[in-house]
């Protein structure tokens, strides 16, 4: 479905096959980036598949179009799609088909079936994707300075993100955000990314600042510290009752499965799926526990 919602994406934003088109001569830093990921995961599946790790090139794709060309490019590309920059726009839709075009036959051993259909339906082609050729692509999509600046941006927004949820900021609200010590690169990215962390973050504002302002809550990205304005858009008391509430909830339900784990019998006369099935509990509510811990220091430090 989400393959199926992508192709549909590209079709609806005219997105399609440039027959001529060099994904090298890409200009834009989102299309540079994505360019380099596709040649990253088609040697994580193509050296997956000579060694029969079928799992492996299975979880490479699912990360790739779910997590990369999904929840990240398509999001990155919607503003320059919807702008008015046409050369902007007819690079970004080239770069979209393109892509979608490598996951195609890169996925066919996986999804035969739904691939080849969504083959037959994005574009005129000679032949069927059973017979397509593998793609080989040149190390020299790759560029450093693209993914560092993406690998950045995405790392801000999931930061934003994660915080506007663990502190339950309304979805409707639209906080300021500060980078307090950021170096000049980072002001840069800054400078050229605003629109998109602006749009992505569901933010008022951004810039610099030398110190945090009042009410906000931090977290580290890179050598700056984030500083995002929420005291005016939550209730701190009932806030400070609801982290200690689920820390309290989560601490009881780590002590109870640690002891089981402990107890000799229980590991002897448990299958072993439930033993491991408590170990994955326990892992994930330590992981809760520290995130909400975490949440109740930055509420703290806002004080």
């Amino acid at each position: 479905t989400k393959l199926w919602n992508a192709a549909r994406f590209c079709e609806m934003n005219e997105c399609r096959l440039v027959p001529d088109f060099d994904p090298a001569s890409a200009t834009l830093t989102v299309n540079r980036w994505i360019r380099g990921e596709v040649l990253k995961t088609s040697h994580q599946v193509t050296r997956a598949l000579e060694n029969c790790a079928f799992d492996d090139a299975a979880g490479s794709l699912y990360r790739f179009i779910w997590n990369v060309y999904c929840d990240w490019f398509l999001e990155l590309a919607k503003p320059i799609l919807n702008g008015d920059d046409a050369a902007a726009k007819a690079e970004t839709r080239a770069t979209a088909a393109w892509v979608l075009e490598v996951i195609l036959k890169l996925l066919h051993p996986v999804m035969p079936f739904v691939t080849e259909e969504l083959w037959a339906r994005t574009a005129q082609r000679d032949g069927m994707l059973i017979t397509a050729t593998w793609p080989e692509l040149p190390d020299s999509y790759l560029d450093a300075e693209a993914d560092a600046e993406i690998n950045w941006l995405v790392t801000l927004i999931t930061e934003v993100r994660q915080l506007r949820a663990e502190m339950s900021v309304p979805p409707s609200a639209r906080p300021t955000l500060a980078l307090v010590g950021a170096a000049h690169a980072t002001h840069d990215r800054m400078r050229r990314t605003r629109d998109l962390i602006l749009t992505l973050g569901r933010l008022a504002g951004v810039e610099t600042a030398d110190v945090a302002p009042a009410g906000s809550a931090p977290f580290v990205i890179g050598e700056a510290t984030g500083a995002l304005a929420i005291a005016e858009f939550i209730d701190m008391a009932a806030e400070r009752a609801r982290l200690a509430k689920e820390i309290a909830s989560r601490a009881s339900d780590i002590e109870r499965t640690s002891k089981k784990l402990a107890n000799a019998d229980f590991i002897a006369r448990a299958p072993k799926e439930v033993i491991e099935e408590n170990r994955e509990r326990l892992a994930e509510s330590e992981h809760a526990k520290a995130r909400l811990e975490a949440a109740q220091a930055r509420l703290d430090a806002m004080a």
